[in-house]
């Protein structure tokens, strides 16, 4: 095949930004045939994610028209996560790397180039890392850094300041596809893959058009599957959380003994509520926690495909 590369872009709900996104990746597309950098095979790809728009119908239209363009239909909406896999695991067999970028273009496609260059040099992954978080809010920009600083306190392995924007070749997507957990991270899993890596720096870019796919109730839900996907951590916490208590509970029950001891003792009824709303809270958040892995075992025993593909456009 030589140096055929494949971009894949996971798409939910992106008829607004389609047109612009398809025109940018054409170019640049061409751009790097031009410059010999990839095989004239090339392609991009357009993953629809059970999309209720006209996303799907917008792919066929320019896969008729323009033979670079490719699309994988999946039978119904699986999530960003699992459609982003599921066109990566669609297309290995015919390139030789993929790139995965999302549909809103925010990610520069011009650090393709470079990703590329360090993939020829002998790099299998290739991640895009933010230089700087300039078009962030406080608010974003805050929660994004903690969101990181929090998965690496919690054992993950992944890469500050990347999301999915990476290259992969090859043989790191074959083993990629030997992980065949339900719960996906994919910024989680692919570190643990090894093989050479690299990061290339870039400039991410404001939203064109539509909104973002990631708010914050969606960033959050990722950050707590991420966490016990990867990490034992909330468990141990949990433990110690509970040997903490005891030890608490002793001192606050000499701490009793002594002020009885001096006729100072408090009524029994405020030391027992405390004591009673303290250790139920805890309990329903240990409860909790314990029943979140739990629940993902439950996920991952049943064996489902992650996704199914309803359509190929070769």
């Amino acid at each position: 095949m030589g140096n055929t590369v494949y971009f894949v872009v996971p798409c939910y709900n992106e008829e607004e930004v389609l047109p612009e996104t398809s025109k940018r990746l054409l170019e640049k597309m061409k751009s790097l045939i031009d410059a010999g950098k990839v095989s004239p095979e090339s392609k991009v790809c357009f993953v629809d994610d059970g999309s209720k728009d006209r996303t799907w119908e917008m792919v066929e239209e320019l896969h008729a028209n323009y033979p670079v363009f490719t699309g994988v239909k999946l039978s119904r909406n699986r999530g960003h996560q699992n459609a982003l896999l599921g066109g990566m695991m669609t297309v290995k067999d015919d390139c030789d790397a993929v790139v995965s970028l999302d549909a809103d273009l925010q990610d520069d496609p011009n650090a393709i180039d470079e990703m590329i260059d360090d993939w020829l040099n002998g790099s299998d992954i290739v991640y895009g890392v933010r230089s700087a978080r300039k078009t962030d809010t406080f608010f974003k920009r805050f929660t994004a850094e903690s969101f990181y600083r929090i998965m690496d306190l919690m054992g993950a392995q992944i890469v500050f300041n990347h999301a999915d924007y990476r290259l992969m070749s090859s043989r790191a997507l074959d083993a990629l596809a030997e992980y065949k957990e339900v719960n996906l991270f994919l910024r989680g899993m692919i570190p643990t893959l090894g093989f050479k890596t690299s990061t290339v720096k870039y400039e991410r870019n404001e939203r064109f058009a539509g909104e973002s796919k990631y708010p914050l109730k969606k960033m959050l839900a990722l950050a707590w599957n991420g966490i016990t996907s990867f990490s034992t951590r909330p468990l141990e916490m949990i433990v110690t959380l509970g040997v903490i208590l005891i030890a608490a509970a002793v001192v606050l029950l000499l701490v009793c003994a002594g002020r009885a001891i001096w006729g100072t003792a408090p009524h029994a009824t405020e030391v027992f509520s405390y004591s009673l709303w303290l250790l139920g809270g805890i309990q329903l958040l240990a409860l909790g926690v314990v029943g979140e892995y739990i629940g993902k075992i439950y996920s991952e025993v049943k064996g489902r495909p992650r996704y199914i593909i309803e359509t190929y456009l070769k």
